[in-house]
């Protein structure tokens, strides 16, 4: 099983409370799945992105723009780039590409985990 979770899976944000209570809850249920799973050979895992390049995130970037009453692009720099040390977005082909790694036998033992793709996010 393989989890889409969130950076928020593992840290909060201001103003993200549901967002952030249902990530952990996710985060959470992956770990009680791996758990009860891997003795059957189930194996439960979170990818946990920071923000990823989407139509949602693009008109959550305007919808911030006319809010804070700045361009796209401080919106991005100033507020979505803040926290990573990478600082660019996600793209969904990224995401892809370790959901299909997780899919394969290299990882077969991989298993309760939560993987970051949050450019060093969490490192601080």
């Amino acid at each position: 099983m393989i989890n889409v979770s969130s950076v928020h899976g593992l840290r909060a944000s201001p103003f993200k409370a549901a967002y952030v209570s249902a990530k952990h809850g996710l985060e959470g249920l992956s770990k009680v799945i791996a758990l009860e799973g891997g003795p059957k050979g189930v194996t439960s895992n979170c990818i946990n992105p920071a923000f990823v390049r989407t139509p949602l995130l693009e008109g959550q970037i305007a919808d911030q723009a006319r809010a804070h009453g700045i361009s796209e692009n401080e919106v991005i720099e100033r507020i979505i780039l803040e926290a990573p040390a990478i600082k660019r977005l996600i793209e969904p082909t990224e995401v892809a590409e370790l959901c299909a790694f997780l899919c394969g036998p290299e990882a077969s033992y991989i298993n309760g985990a939560s993987l970051t793709m949050d450019g060093g996010w969490t490192a601080r």
